[in-house]
C-alpha cells in the first residue's frame, strides 16, 4: 500500500476516535444532569425571628436542601419548639443547633449567655457616661475612679484605673436586640458579658467606686497595659499614682568660725568670731 495513503488513514482514524470520545462525554454529562439529585427536608424559619425569642410551631417551616446538609441542622420540628433563639434568624434560613439555646433553658437574656460566662449588671449615669450609645454587641472598657483604701489623707487625690478591657455588652437596659440604625437609647443599667472572676470584681467595684464605660472599636481587641492616673497628675504631679514621693532634704551646715589669736606682751589669748550670716 502506498505509504502516503497509509498515513492519511491513520490520521483520519485518530481524528474520528477523538470526535467519538467528545461526543460520548457530552452525552454522558447530559444524562448525569438529567438524573434527579437527592434532597433532604429540614426545619427552617417561617419568618424573621429575633434573638431571645422562644420558638413555637408557627415560627417553623420546612425546606429542601440538595446534597450535603449543614452541620447541626434540625430535621424534626419537636427538636426546635420551646427553645430560645441566641442569634437572629431570617426567613427561609435552616435552623441549626448552634443558633438555639439548650433545651429547657427558655428564652430572653439568660438564653444568650454562653456556657462559662455571666451577665453582670452595671449601673451607669446617662449624663456623664456613654450609656445612651451602648447597644448589645458593642465592646467597652470599664473605668473606675475613687480614693483607694488607706489613702484618704494622701495628696494624690482621686485615682482612676482601667478595671476591665474589651468587654461585650450583652444588653442595654431591658433591650437585648441590636439597633440596626444605631439610634441612642438612654438606659440606667447595662449588662456586660464577663467571666465569674470579672463578675466578682465588678460587683465589688460597684459598691466602692464610680464606674465609667468607654466605647471602643469592635475590631480593636488588643488589651493595653494602662497604669492609671490621679488628680495630682492633672496639675503636674507624679506621672503615676504609684510613683514614690520625692522628699527634699535640706542639710543644715554649721557656720564656720574664725579664731583670732591676740598677743599682749607675754600674754596670749584667742577670740572666736562666727562667719557672716551665722551666730557667734
Amino acid at each position: 500500500m502506498n505509504r502516503r495513503l497509509l498515513t492519511i488513514l491513520i490520521i483520519a482514524f485518530i481524528i474520528a476516535a477523538a470526535c467519538a470520545f467528545l461526543v460520548y462525554r457530552v452525552i454522558g454529562n447530559r444524562k448525569e444532569a438529567s438524573q434527579p439529585v437527592a434532597t433532604t427536608r429540614v426545619i427552617a424559619a417561617a419568618g424573621d425571628i429575633k434573638l431571645g425569642s422562644v420558638l413555637n410551631a408557627s415560627n417553623l417551616t420546612t425546606i429542601e436542601i440538595a446534597g450535603t446538609l449543614p452541620e447541626g441542622v434540625l430535621l424534626k420540628p419537636e427538636n426546635a419548639i420551646g427553645r430560645g433563639v441566641i442569634s437572629d434568624l431570617y426567613r427561609g434560613e435552616p435552623i441549626l443547633e448552634s443558633r438555639l439555646a439548650a433545651p429547657g433553658s427558655g428564652g430572653g437574656l439568660a438564653a444568650t449567655i454562653p456556657p462559662g460566662m455571666r451577665a453582670c449588671a452595671v449601673k451607669v449615669d446617662d449624663v456623664v457616661n456613654v450609656s445612651g450609645f451602648v447597644t448589645p454587641g458593642m465592646r467597652v472598657d470599664v473605668l473606675i475612679s475613687g480614693t483607694p483604701p488607706g489613702q484618704q489623707n494622701s495628696n494624690q487625690g482621686t485615682e482612676a484605673r482601667t478595671l476591665l478591657q474589651n468587654i461585650q455588652v450583652l444588653s442595654a437596659g431591658t433591650d437585648i436586640q441590636k439597633d440596626n440604625q444605631g439610634k441612642p437609647k438612654q438606659v440606667q443599667v447595662v449588662n456586660l458579658l464577663v467571666t465569674p472572676e470579672q463578675a466578682e470584681t465588678l460587683s465589688l467595684a460597684s459598691n466602692q467606686v464610680t464606674i465609667r464605660l468607654v466605647l471602643r472599636n469592635p475590631l480593636d481587641t488588643k488589651v493595653e497595659p494602662v497604669p492609671g492616673t490621679a488628680t495630682v497628675n492633672l496639675f503636674g504631679g507624679p506621672t503615676s499614682p504609684t510613683q514614690a514621693k520625692v522628699v527634699k532634704v535640706v542639710k543644715h551646715v554649721a557656720p564656720q568660725a574664725f579664731v583670732v589669736e591676740v598677743f599682749n606682751g607675754s600674754k596670749q589669748s584667742s577670740e572666736k568670731f562666727a562667719s557672716p550670716g551665722g551666730r557667734q
